[in-house]
C-alpha cells in the first residue's frame, strides 16, 4: 500500500516538475538545450513589441468584430465614444462573422491551438496546433493570470501552484485557474473598468477562453529529446493600446494602479510549426 502511495506521489510530481520553476532552475547544468541566457529584459525579445502589438491588435479587432449578436448596439455605441481612437488604432478589415473563437483566430493569424494531452510523458495537459501553420517570430500565446510586483502578497496563492511565472525583473504572474488564483483574478478584473469597457478577460478560467491565444500556462517546459519550438517574451501593455481591445487582455494587475502597465508574456515562434505539433517552451535564466 505504502508502495503504491509513493508510486502515485512520484508520478504527480513528474506532472509537476514540467511547470515547477524551482526544478527548472535546478537541473539547468543538466539540461542546457532546454535553456535560453539572457541579462536584461531587453535581451529576451525575439520580435519588436510592436509587432507583438500588431498580432494582438489583429486578433482582438476580429473577435470584437465578430461579436455582432447580441450586442451589436451596444459595440456600436462603445465605437462612437472612442471617436478618433478608434479609426486610428483598431484593425481595419472586411472580415466576416465566424463562427467562434478558434475559427477567428484560424482566420486572422492562420493558425489554431486546443490543449490536449501533452506528448511528453506524464506532462498532464499540452498545448498543440490543431489547424494551419505557425511561421516562425508569431505571437503564438499568451500567459493569462493576476500580475504581482516583487513586493506584493503571493505566498497563498502559491502553495502546491504550477503556474505562477517569474519575469526577469521579479515580476510575477499567477496562471493557476483554480481555487483562490481564481478568485484573486476575477476580483482584481471586475475592480478595473472604465465606464463600459473592462480593462481585462476572465473567461481564460473556463474551459473556453474568448482570446484562443490565452492558454500559455498549459505550454510545457521542453525536454532534451523535444527541443523548444517556442520561447518566452515579456511585453508591457503601450498607453496607446485602445480601450476597447482591452477587453481580451488576460491579465490584471493585483493592485490598482493607473500609472502602471500590465505586464504580459507572451509565447514567440522560434521555427516553423506545424499543424499537429506541441507547444514546448524553454525557460530564460538570467546571466550576470
Amino acid at each position: 500500500m505504502f508502495g503504491a502511495a509513493l508510486k502515485r506521489l512520484q508520478n504527480r510530481w513528474k506532472s509537476y516538475r514540467h511547470r515547477f520553476v524551482p526544478w527548472v532552475v535546478l537541473n539547468l547544468s543538466k539540461n542546457e538545450k532546454t535553456l535560453r541566457q539572457v541579462s536584461e529584459r531587453s535581451e529576451d525579445k525575439l520580435v519588436p513589441d510592436e509587432e507583438v502589438s500588431r498580432s494582438l491588435l489583429r486578433l482582438f479587432g476580429v473577435l470584437l468584430r465578430s461579436q455582432v449578436a447580441p450586442h451589436a448596439e451596444l459595440r456600436a455605441h462603445q465605437t462612437r465614444l472612442l471617436g478618433q481612437e478608434t479609426s486610428e488604432e483598431a484593425p481595419r478589415g472586411g472580415v466576416s462573422v465566424c463562427a467562434d473563437e478558434h475559427d477567428v483566430m484560424l482566420r486572422s493569424l492562420g493558425f489554431c491551438l486546443d490543449r490536449k494531452p501533452s506528448s511528453l510523458p506524464l506532462a498532464g495537459t499540452g498545448v498543440f496546433v490543431t489547424k494551419g501553420r505557425v511561421p516562425k517570430g508569431t505571437t503564438v500565446a499568451m500567459y493569462p493570470g493576476t500580475v504581482y510586483q516583487f513586493y506584493e502578497p503571493i505566498l497563498l496563492q502559491s502553495i502546491r501552484n504550477p503556474f505562477v511565472f517569474r519575469c526577469i525583473d521579479g515580476v510575477l504572474i499567477d496562471g493557476n485557474d483554480r481555487g483562490l488564483s481564481k478568485m484573486v483574478f476575477k476580483s482584481c478584473s471586475g475592480r478595473d473598468r472604465m465606464g463600459p469597457f473592462m480593462m481585462s478577460d476572465s473567461s481564460w478560467l473556463t474551459s473556453r477562453p474568448q482570446n484562443p491565444l490565452a492558454v500559455g500556462q498549459y505550454v510545457n517546459n521542453c525536454s532534451y529529446e523535444a527541443p523548444a519550438n517556442v520561447c518566452y517574451q515579456e511585453y508591457d501593455v503601450p498607453d496607446k493600446f485602445p480601450v476597447q481591445l482591452r477587453q481580451y487582455l488576460p491579465n490584471v494587475n493585483y493592485s490598482h494602479d493607473a500609472q502602471r502597465p500590465v505586464r504580459c508574456v507572451v509565447l514567440v515562434s522560434l521555427r516553423d510549426i506545424e499543424a499537429g505539433e506541441e507547444l514546448l517552451s524553454n525557460y530564460y535564466t538570467i546571466v550576470h
